[in-house]
């Protein structure tokens, strides 16, 4: 067994041992800890679903079993564990309680790729960076239920993950800014205390994020709070997207966030956010910014945020891009600031400046992301290199940690489901990197999370991944192209598709429109996700979470065929083709059959929030096609 072959997150060192392990149909597992009573749970669980037969735990001191947890002090790091797969019995010790819990996940990796019967082998595994995240978008329509988030923590948890941050900007309930929240189903503090709870258990830190200073045009929308604003009507929002940096009073209504929001996190660090200010300087507080430099105002705010942070006990976390913008201020900074240095591109820019931020003694994280926002699939290849070429950057510039980004611009369409390829990818190169073959993950991903090792649905997940580059090197086109407007496009996504053929299409209409055999990259698409059998059957064994992901990958197929489809339509309509009214209506009907789907999915795992709003684009986009048709 080589550590590559069956694991979804690779080991640090697998080495054979003579022999085979076969489960016994009366299975005993043992530890001398009650600690290790929910990770044995889950392994007796997994178990019972793939082997069946009976499986007990016990909790005592005499070392019996047929898997037995043990104390050894001499495995150093806190999250490393030695497994030991012998004839009769698999032995796991670790130091930790948590190693003692990435063992066990390690063997039910085992469990799920070989069966009833093991090679006996010895794995000693530790991770490469202390912190390992995931973070998600909850701020820009989605709201997950507390339920689908504790769901989600397992899967991350399982992988190997011990960070978890959700993106704040208002969906939080403050009592004395009630406005705030209202009509976003925000959560309440019984909300995240139950969260992190559930992360305590799986050894993950939940670690706050609110957006600060930037991103703040949710909050400045309502007319209490514009006066603070740096830049009113900026990006045609009434309170612009910024706090006024150089103002006390907008200061002090961060100060008013913060002392409901912060105290309730346990984790040592908090992040602040502070990307993207793109107003500042330009408006209340240009006068200042003309004479000391934007960057200084910049600064200035993070210092006063920095004491903020202390006050309340926590390390300030905060994204890199205005600091590396501004790099003469990076040596000014505490030394205790962790820099989050992001960038989604597969060679990104930034990726190599980590090494600013380490030579000046600053922590960092680095932040790659799955690619997933403004698509309804992902952008696969672009996803994986991202993560793979920033992780070695992180490496190679002794970064802190990972922080894998899920963001849900324009409305949160992208599906959660499809998103869990790349936490585990992430999940994979951030434990053991080297471990990791990205030519072969995507099916290992199949077969550990879905159980299908016939190679089908990983050929699906990559077709996926693949289809919106075909149409554009930006990817994001189809996201957009499914609700806008077919007569008059104002997405400057709709603009950017490549060139194609209608030929085939629409051949009475207009067959010298463009010269035959070019290629049609929009009605590829349709043709590569119209496969019959694209998705295999799920196995009849998956839980519901599962489940749920593989409906999401089917929805995320359905949306960027109809996407594709809208797009040759509104190509031909805008030419002057005289297009059958039959072609309308049965796109209509596509949409609505498809908006039905979509909503189901939405309430099975998310709050209300901003659902209506999508629906309202698709409907809009169903109703100007029954027109068209008429």
């Amino acid at each position: 067994m080589s550590s590559g072959a069956s694991f979804l997150i690779p080991v640090r060192r697998c080495r054979e041992l003579p022999g085979l392990f076969t489960w016994p149909d009366v299975i005993r597992l043992n530890s001398s800890r009650d600690a290790d009573g929910l990770p044995l749970g889950q392994l007796a669980l997994d178990l019972r679903r793939h082997l069946g037969g009976r499986v007990s735990c016990r909790f005592n001191a005499a070392g019996e079993g047929t898997v037995v947890v043990r104390r050894d002090p001499s495995i150093r790091a806190r999250e490393g564990y030695r497994l030991v797969v012998e004839k009769k019995q698999v032995v796991i010790s670790a130091s930790a309680d948590a190693g003692v819990y990435y063992g066990i996940q390690t063997l039910r990796e085992l469990v799920a790729a070989a069966g009833r019967k093991l090679s006996c082998c010895r794995i000693d595994d530790a991770p490469d960076f202390a912190r390992r995240g995931v973070y998600y978008d909850v701020a820009r329509g989605k709201v997950p239920t507390v339920e689908t988030l504790k769901e989600l923590i397992e899967r991350l948890a399982h992988w190997k993950l011990n960070e978890f941050q959700i993106y704040i900007k208002n969906t939080f309930t403050w009592a004395a800014h009630p406005a705030i929240g209202k009509g976003f189903s925000p959560y309440t503090p019984e909300d995240i205390l139950a969260i992190q709870a559930h992360c305590r258990l799986h050894h993950v830190r939940f670690v706050p994020s609110m957006a600060t200073l930037s991103h703040a045009e949710l909050i400045l929308q309502h007319p209490e709070y514009i006066h603070l604003a740096e830049k009113p009507g900026h990006a045609g929002w009434e309170g612009g997207t910024m706090l006024c940096p150089t103002d006390p009073k907008a200061f002090r209504l961060t100060e008013d966030l913060y002392s409901e929001f912060v105290p309730l996190f346990e984790a040592e660090d908090m992040n602040c956010c502070c990307d993207e200010p793109w107003e500042l300087g330009q408006g209340r507080s240009k006068r200042t910014a003309d004479r000391i430099g934007r960057g200084r105002v910049y600064l200035n705010f993070l210092l006063r945020l920095h004491k903020l942070c202390d006050k309340h006990g926590k390390r300030m976390n905060i994204w890199g891009d205005i600091v590396l913008k501004y790099p003469e201020l990076i040596p000014e900074f505490p030394k205790d600031v962790v820099m989050l240095n992001w960038d989604y591109a597969a060679k990104g820019s930034l990726m190599p400046r980590t090494r600013e931020f380490s030579e000046a003694g600053l922590s960092t994280m680095v932040c790659p992301g799955t690619s997933s926002w403004q698509r309804h699939g992902t952008d696969l290849p672009n996803a994986m290199a991202n993560v793979t070429n920033f992780v070695r950057a992180g490496k190679r510039h002794k970064a802190e940690g990972v922080l894998n980004t899920d963001w849900g611009d324009f409305g949160h369409r992208n599906p959660l489901g499809v998103s869990l390829h790349g936490y585990a990818h992430g999940a994979a190169r951030a434990w053991y990197g080297a471990g990791v073959d990205d030519a072969t993950f995507t099916q290992t991903f199949a077969a550990q999370t879905f159980g299908d090792r016939s190679g089908r649905l990983a050929d699906a997940i990559r077709t996926l991944g693949e289809v919106a580059g075909l149409v554009n090197p930006d990817s994001r086109c189809l996201y957009h192209a499914l609700v806008e407007p077919l007569r008059e496009p104002s997405n400057r996504f709709v603009k950017r598709f490549r060139r194609v053929s209608l030929v085939g299409h629409y051949p009475d209409q207009f067959p010298s429109m463009i010269e035959r055999g070019k290629t049609d990259a929009l009605a590829s698409v349709v043709d590569m996700l119209s496969v019959p059998g694209l998705w295999p059957e799920p196995d009849s064994a998956l839980l519901d979470f599962e489940l749920h992901a593989l409906a999401d990958y089917r929805l995320a197929a359905a949306m960027d065929t109809l996407a594709a489809e809208r797009s040759l339509l509104g190509q031909a309509y805008r030419s002057g083709c005289k297009i059958p009214a039959a072609e309308f209506t049965a796109w209509a009907d596509a949409m609505a059959s498809l908006r039905d789907g979509f909503e189901t999915l939405w309430r099975t795992r998310f709050r209300p929030s901003k659902l209506s709003d999508n629906l309202r684009l698709m409907r809009a986009a169903e109703a100007e096609c029954r027109q068209l048709a008429k």
